[in-house]
């Protein structure tokens, strides 16, 4: 399945479709990790696999701290915000193809739209914090759901948390050696039906405690002081733009076979179809059955005294579900990380599969996933300062950007509606951002003296 470097005449076809210069030809990254061999169907698989993950098992808790109707709105809001932003995104990166550069990476989008500075020192870092923050809270959750299956198995099990952690993290070794994004189409596909189905799964759990008779009370009133409340709101909104968050859309737009235009949009219809099935049913069955007592993860709410409110079949095959598909998710995030290490220790001009560049790849891919790994066993409440990287991070990149980018390339007229739309979306995003950032942080003030080193949380 395109394994071999390309020839040179092969090159030159490349070159001629994707507009690539020859010094891009020879970058090992978009050569071994971004292959444009996929079709807008594979782009829609890699896009909900992006942004479908187990995080959205936190919605009904952001619903609890904003109420119905703010909260309803603000999914909604974020789900028009997004879809829209992210085809500006691709409009951008479809026009500069067509001009004979196609851009592969959102860094050098940014160099070319805004400047060398923007992309090195800003977009680079940032989405760099963002994936690899990813992976971190994706295999601290894969141990965090070994754990749990572990103990309704086994309640009185004395295996600490960092032991799952590790556990996950060896099968993240493997994972990271598949070579390219390409090769992960079969894999996203599967976490598509695997989101579906804990999705269905955390629904009708929802539904069925909610009715049952030993139903909690529904009281949906928030608690707190107004200042709390209020804070409480902002938190809610970044972790709903981190739900919604992606951050690698030119990096997936890169997978697509030349012609790129039309296929983005079709893999965002497929995306966010998945999108309303998971994370409206999700959020308001689980907000509907728990109100103001929903946890940060509404799994936590099925067990109750460490007694279970479902069969254990049920908690088995959500978990599972999860952990299988939270594996997925961190594949992909673990994509840019793996485009930056074959950029600079692999030689383009050999195979790919060649000793020269299998080594390489081997250590470094290795290397980021034992870091992160450890990170994740030492430090368990990750959870909070990944929201922190959801403001400074997600909302640049999902919500900000891209209406900037297509501002500058396109250049609407200041009279029109696009323009303004545009700059009011960019506008009210920054101030949602800096306000959610600052909540996040309060959070880990306020949580700092229950964090300690391999927590067994």
């Amino acid at each position: 399945m395109g394994t071999l470097l390309p020839t040179s005449q092969e090159v030159s076809e490349i070159d001629y479709q994707e507009g690539t210069s020859s010094s891009e030809q020879l970058d090992a990254g978009a050569l071994f990790v971004l292959k444009s061999r996929g079709s807008w169907l594979h782009c829609g698989y890699h896009l909900t696999t992006s942004i479908v993950a187990p995080s959205l098992l936190s919605l009904p808790y952001a619903l609890s701290l904003m109420g119905w109707f703010p909260g309803v709105l603000c999914l909604i809001l974020a789900a028009l915000v997004t879809f829209y932003s992210y085809n500006l995104l691709s409009l951008v990166l479809e026009h500069h193809a067509q001009l004979g550069r196609r851009q592969l990476r959102f860094r050098v989008m940014a160099e070319d739209i805004l400047g060398p500075a923007w992309g090195r020192y800003f977009v680079g870092p940032i989405q760099f914090g963002v994936c690899y923050g990813s992976v971190i809270s994706c295999i601290l959750l894969g141990g965090q759901s070994l754990k749990f299956i572990y103990l309704l198995s086994t309640p009185k099990g004395s295996i600490q948390l960092y032991g799952f952690v590790s556990i996950f993290g060896i099968l993240m070794l493997v994972l990271a050696q598949i070579p390219s994004f390409h090769s992960l189409r079969h894999i996203s596909l599967v976490s598509l039906v695997l989101a579906l189905a804990y999705s269905a799964c955390t629904t009708a759990g929802s539904v069925h405690i909610g009715n049952s008779k030993n139903a909690p009370p529904k009281d949906y009133s928030i608690d707190g002081i107004m200042q709390n409340r209020v804070l409480g709101a902002f938190s809610a909104i970044s972790i709903i733009a981190t739900t919604y968050g992606n951050g690698i859309i030119p990096e997936i737009q890169a997978t697509v076979a030349p012609p790129v235009e039309g296929k983005m949009f079709k893999g965002l219809l497929v995306c966010y179809a998945v999108i309303i099935m998971t994370f409206f049913s999700v959020a308001i069955s689980g907000y509907w059955a728990f109100g103001n007592q929903t946890e940060e993860v509404i799994l936590m709410n099925f067990v109750v005294d460490e007694k279970p409110s479902l069969p254990t079949w049920v908690l088995l095959m959500t978990n599972v579900f999860a952990l299988l598909q939270v594996a997925a998710v961190s594949v992909v995030y673990l994509q840019p990380t793996n485009d930056v290490f074959e950029r600079k220790f692999s030689d383009a001009k050999s195979d790919q599969f060649s000793i020269r560049n299998v080594v390489p790849r081997l250590v470094f891919r290795s290397l980021s996933v034992i870091i992160a790994t450890a990170v994740a066993a030492m430090f368990p409440f990750f959870g909070d300062i990944n929201a922190v990287i959801g403001a400074f991070g997600f909302i640049p990149l999902d919500f900000i950007l891209p209406v900037i980018f297509y501002n500058v390339t396109f250049k609407p007229s200041k009279k029109g509606l696009m323009f303004w739309g545009n700059t009011a979306i960019a506008i009210i995003c920054s101030a949602v951002g800096v306000l959610g950032a600052i909540s996040s942080i309060r959070q880990i003030i306020l949580d700092a003296n229950t964090y300690s080193l391999f927590a067994n949380v």
